[in-house]
């Protein structure tokens, strides 16, 4: 039998797994205060007053297992070069910033000397001024020239919000500048009659990978003359573009630089990113063209107190008897209830919607028994929400109309959000990048901010509250990326055949998979080869084969069945765990079950309802190796890295009581299965091994599940990763090993490099997962260590301590490796890419 842990989603028959990526958008400049009266100011309590305030309840102190305290930092000042234009200078000046921080200053300098740059420093330290200085120099350059577009610029953000927000900072900053600088948004939500002026006439656009992709490098002939006076791309929250999507993203990029030497240009990129480990190889990696990194942040920083919070234990238990925590979700809507009494600008960040909305509606619940005022100060702000829900949310939200806000990352890419005091982070995000971004949206005009992040009952978020050096001490994540991916490299070669017909000469540009790919697409009768070049074939688009997103297929809508009213959409890959029959589904504080989903309409009928309890999918899972590319010794056993082709099925869904998480009961659902040929890290033991850690036969598919099950918890501590953008399987005896076998896999076609990353620090990533499980008070296994939320298997069987005496023998194989990563004679080169 085979114990399997599914990725959120996946792709194709699979399904896409959404790559939801954690970061958060950043201000125009920084460098002052925005406009908060002296006496709010004032009246500001310090974080450690909120802090100290929130844990004086009844048993709250005990919650708090560590806090960190983050001096204030004085910020270092700089000029701009002489070369920037003298009217931009006074621009800046106007807008209340009279100097610049010193990175924003060598950022400047950079871009005007024609290197590509991307600066990297922390949150609210003035990324957008170090880009958007040179270029709205540029710009009034190439106002004098005779057509008044003699310079263009073209912006890219991961969301529409976050290039609607920036395009207003920009038009506020350049307005001294008169028409010389001329800012348009174009996207999906662009009114057709404006397109043509913005095509015409705007000299800065700014847009998402997604419109690029699909609307403006089809169409580039219409777009001729921006192309060809393009001086700079900026690539903003380039840290979002990471995994399958970032691949997507690195090759429309490639697309879009073959175009600009078409007509003529060369621009310079100009990239902005969260604190990274390797800054300037992500963003080489992702534009493909060398990069210099400006990371020395010279801004300052107010007092950050950092707080590490877990739920207490109920007295209630899980499957198997195991003891249950209060869940995340209940604990930080108390906190953001408290927060809201105390008048503390809060913003709670929520990994899920549902959690999002859940959070919401209890703290206006409780608001309400106390001031039915103060519950409408309280909303959920999530994506699926129709645009002009979204844009009233961020107006309410920038007016001060409300006071708390539990948000997913639609608003942390969407929206800029001055004078929070206090971030409520519902689970680690993911990443320690992630993290730090989400924190810092506290405090951004310099003054103190309180950060609490909330754990979940996981693996991750247990071993982190209790280990806080692994927070605090270690530096943040590199941004895994492969473009490569023949998944991801094959639709956008048929796309930029279709765009120009490719050459020889461009197949380096794509790299060093496009000369084995291509035969294939012809063999396919997707590309045509025509004396020198390769034509597109077909009628319809090319830029149509692929969604970048990774999200499979146009989103499902939901729609409310009595009305025919539209609530929102779900992504494809997602809709067999979230929208299937009797799923429970939440939307502004409402809450709606699923009566029908209809996959060849994609639409999901739901009717309102007010149901006690939420639902979770459970599934079934099968696992083949396909390849092996890559194998060493670890002890007896083999450590092996490969692709696989990975079988799925949803099978029935769970009924949980709300807030407790009780299991109420199983339905049984009739959906197709899904299949996913993708990359994964697998590790064997042998019989001598086994008989070494005491494993009986009878407890042995319990050792290897619950190892799996902490394994996949614990690795987006090793890369940059959440463990629903993975998978896996345990099996006792796998057909394809013939041993016991632990597999871990992406959850994307072709992979995503986490698989990859995961077998280069495979021995630091089991160490840490073995530790996990060992140090957990909880005597046969529980959510904290080995159960899973998403586990097919119902979390059976689990046997705790057979895992850590499982790993400690395969570890004591894997000491007799030099060094922490796998030897580099072991790796073949093609395979090093994602350290």
């Amino acid at each position: 039998m085979a114990f399997n842990h599914l990725p959120a989603g996946v792709h194709d028959a699979l399904g896409p797994l959404s790559v939801m990526p954690v970061t958060h958008s950043v201000p125009m400049a920084t460098n002052h205060r925005p406009d908060r009266s002296s006496s709010d100011t004032a009246s500001s309590p310090s974080p450690g007053t909120v802090l100290d305030r929130l844990a004086s309840g009844p048993s709250r102190a005990s919650r708090i297992t560590h806090t960190e305290h983050l001096p204030p930092r004085e910020g270092r000042h700089a000029v701009w070069p002489e070369r920037i234009r003298s009217e931009v200078i006074a621009a800046v000046q106007a807008a209340g910033i009279e100097h610049p921080w010193a990175h924003q200053a060598r950022a400047a300098e950079h871009a005007l000397d024609g290197e590509s740059v991307v600066v990297a420093t922390g949150t609210a330290s003035g990324k957008s001024l170090a880009y958007l200085v040179p270029a709205l120099s540029a710009l009034l350059d190439g106002s004098e020239a005779p057509n008044g577009r003699g310079a263009t610029a073209l912006y890219l953000a991961p969301t529409k919000a976050l290039a609607a927000d920036q395009c207003r900072s920009v038009k506020e900053l350049s307005q001294p500048l008169g028409n010389a600088v001329r800012p348009a948004v174009y996207d999906g939500d662009t009114p057709v009659e404006q397109r043509e002026w913005v095509r015409q006439y705007a000299n800065y656009v700014l847009t998402n990978p997604d419109m690029l992709h699909r609307g403006i490098l089809p169409s580039h002939p219409r777009w001729s003359s921006f192309l060809r006076a393009l001086r700079y791309v900026v690539i903003d929250e380039c840290h979002t573009y990471r995994g399958v999507f970032g691949s997507h993203v690195a090759q429309v990029l490639r697309r879009l630089r073959r175009l600009c030497a078409r007509y003529g240009a060369s621009p310079v990129f100009l990239l902005a990113s969260a604190t990274a480990a390797e800054p300037s190889v992500a963003a080489s990696r992702l534009t493909g063209l060398r990069v210099v990194e400006v990371a020395d942040d010279a801004s300052p920083r107010g007092e950050l107190v950092f707080a590490l919070w877990e739920p207490p234990l109920t007295e209630l238990h899980g499957e198997k008897g195991a003891p249950v925590r209060r869940t995340a979700t209940a604990e930080t809507a108390d906190l953001l209830t408290d927060l809201t009494l105390q008048g503390v600008r809060s913003v709670a960040f929520v990994r899920s919607r549902r959690g999002a909305e859940l959070i919401a509606v209890i703290a206006q619940e409780r608001l309400a028994e106390i001031d039915r005022s103060l519950a409408r100060r309280v909303a959920a702000y999530r994506g699926g929400y129709l645009p002009e829900e979204r844009r009233a949310l961020e107006r309410a939200l920038h007016s001060g109309e409300l006071l708390g806000l539990a948000a997913t990352t639609a608003l942390e890419l969407g929206v800029d959000v001055s004078g929070l005091d206090a971030v409520v982070i519902a689970g680690y995000p993911g990443t320690r990048a992630s993290l730090w971004q989400q924190a810092g949206r506290a405090g951004r005009s310099g003054q103190g901010a309180l950060a609490i992040l909330v754990a979940r009952d996981d693996p991750l978020d247990t071993f982190l509250v209790h280990h806080p050096e692994a927070l605090f001490d270690q530096p943040v994540e590199s941004t895994v990326l492969d473009p490569d991916n023949p998944y991801v490299l094959a639709p956008h070669l048929c796309a930029a055949a279709e765009e120009l017909p490719l050459v020889e000469e461009d197949l380096a540009l794509f790299g060093p998979s496009t000369a084995d790919l291509l035969p294939q697409l012809e063999a396919a009768k997707l590309l045509r080869r025509r004396t020198k070049a390769w034509h597109w074939t077909r009628r319809e688009r090319a830029a149509d084969l692929t969604d970048i997103r990774g999200e499979g297929g146009r989103p499902v809508q939901i729609v409310e069945a009595g009305t025919g009213r539209l609530l929102g959409t779900v992504d494809a890959g997602a809709a067999h765990t979230t929208v299937h029959e009797g799923a429970v589904h939440l939307h502004q504080g409402r809450t709606y079950l699923v009566r029908e989903l209809d996959l060849e309409d994609s639409v999901a009928l739901v009717e309102e309802a007010n149901p006690s309890y939420s639902t979770v999918a459970r599934d079934t899972t099968a696992i083949s190796v396909l390849e092996t590319d890559v194998e060493v010794p670890w002890g007896e056993g083999r450590l092996c890295y490969g692709s696989v082709e990975v079988t799925n099925q949803v099978v029935s869904f769970l009924r949980r009581r709300l807030i407790t998480g009780e299991v109420l009961g199983e339905t049984k659902l009739d959906l197709p299965p899904r299949t996913l040929r993708t990359r994964a890290v697998w590790w064997t033991v042998t019989e001598d091994q086994l008989d070494a850690a005491r494993i009986t036969p009878e407890i042995l598919g319990g050792a290897l599940h619950a190892a799996e099950h902490a394994s996949i918890g614990m690795l987006p501590l090793f890369a940059t990763c959440d463990r629903w953008d993975i998978g896996g399987v345990s099996v006792p005896l796998h057909p394809d090993t013939l041993l016991p076998t632990v597999f871990v896999y992406d959850g994307h076609p072709g992979g995503a490099g986490f698989a990859e990353r995961a077998f280069h620090t495979a021995r630091d990533w089991l160490i840490a997962t073995r530790q996990a499980i060992a140090s957990c008070e909880c005597d046969a296994g529980c959510p904290s260590c080995i159960q899973s939320p998403k586990c097919g298997n119902g979390n059976d069987p689990l046997h705790k301590r057979g895992a850590v005496r499982l790993l400690s023998v395969l570890l004591r194989g894997a000491a007799e490796q030099e060094k922490a990563d796998l030897p580099k004679e072991a790796v073949p080169a093609a395979e090093s890419s994602a350290d």
